[in-house]
């Protein structure tokens, strides 16, 4: 398994330089975030599935759209953070599955929200960062929305993305990478629909 762990420390530690980051670091650290999954059975519903997540998007972000003069940090921390909010967020579960091969009933794991906070979804990532350090508005934006037509404000008829993605070029950027490492990159990250 490969360390994902150490490469996001890595790249905060190197990329992030603000105040508050070694607090926000040590707050992720004391969560599930490094084994947490990024879903509950799409993609990357797997132990360290998160994290894995978070990188990838860092990756998406940097290879599609990174230009001369772009703020490195700003992209590292609306990538490597927009998903805080699912930091316990999940629970395992067990269910009773039949094995076709012999007939058997098993008891199989499976993931589970269990929010402790509900307070939206990129809203919540902007809440939670902001109590260890301060966020650039383009930032907040990105973050809050990287969800894009799947967030329940825009399901709910919001037309504030709209204005959002007008305004703040990095908040597409965001939602675009977050697109790309979620139905490319992740393809077969599952452990529920692997089967494993």
């Amino acid at each position: 398994m490969e360390n994902y762990h150490q490469q996001f420390v890595d790249l905060f530690t190197q990329t992030i330089t603000r105040p508050g980051t070694d607090r926000l670091l040590k707050w992720l650290e004391g969560t599930d975030f490094f084994r947490a999954p990024a879903s509950t059975k799409f993609h990357g519903a797997c132990e360290q599935g998160l994290v894995m997540h978070s990188i990838n998007v860092y990756n998406a972000m940097m290879q599609h759209f990174f230009t001369e003069g772009d703020n490195r940090e700003s992209f590292a921390v609306c990538a490597l953070l927009h998903d805080v909010c699912k930091a316990n967020f999940y629970k395992v579960s067990t269910r009773n599955v039949k094995n076709d091969a012999t007939g058997q009933w098993e008891k199989v794991p499976f993931y589970q929200v269990a929010d402790q906070l509900p307070y939206g979804h990129g809203e919540k990532s902007v809440y939670l960062i902001e109590h260890f350090m301060r966020l650039k508005t383009d930032e907040a934006i990105a973050i809050r929305w990287h969800m894009g037509g799947f967030d329940d404000a825009v399901r709910g008829g919001s037309y504030a993305i709209s204005d959002a993605y007008n305004r703040y070029p990095l908040a597409v950027k965001l939602h675009v990478s977050d697109l790309i490492a979620t139905y490319l990159l992740e393809q077969g990250t599952s452990a529920v629909e692997n089967g494993h």
